[in-house]
């Protein structure tokens, strides 16, 4: 009997902490992509929605085309500084990857090349 209930525990703490893992890798991978997508949209001769798509392509290529749905590029102005901003809002996964859709959102910044002296 002690052992069912310690097993029970412990199989929680291990789906718990698998669960958490999951989580962080969608959320890290959705800050890789927004910043890699700013940083596209930043170089000389491109426009942010060039790094919406690019966004786009490495979340497809990385997580479930839902997690893409939802991808916004503007140039924005920080400091006197022109920046490409790429925001991202994404499903938190909560059990598997199922979750509340825009329950995550990340930024990525890029120093648009077209301001630089």
């Amino acid at each position: 009997m002690d052992f069912v209930l310690v097993g029970g525990l412990v199989l929680l703490l291990v789906l718990g902490i698998v669960q958490l893992t999951l989580a962080l890798h969608v959320r890290n991978t959705l800050i890789d992509s927004a910043s890699e997508g700013a940083r596209y949209g930043a170089l000389v001769g491109r426009s942010p929605s060039d790094g919406a798509q690019r966004t786009r392509e490495l979340v497809r290529g990385s997580l479930a085309d839902r997690y893409a749905g939802e991808v916004d590029a503007t140039a924005v102005s920080r400091d006197g500084v022109e920046l490409v901003e790429v925001r991202v809002r994404a499903p938190l996964p909560v059990i598997g990857l199922l979750g509340p859709a825009g329950g995550l959102t990340v930024t990525g910044h890029a120093i648009a090349e077209d301001s630089l002296p």
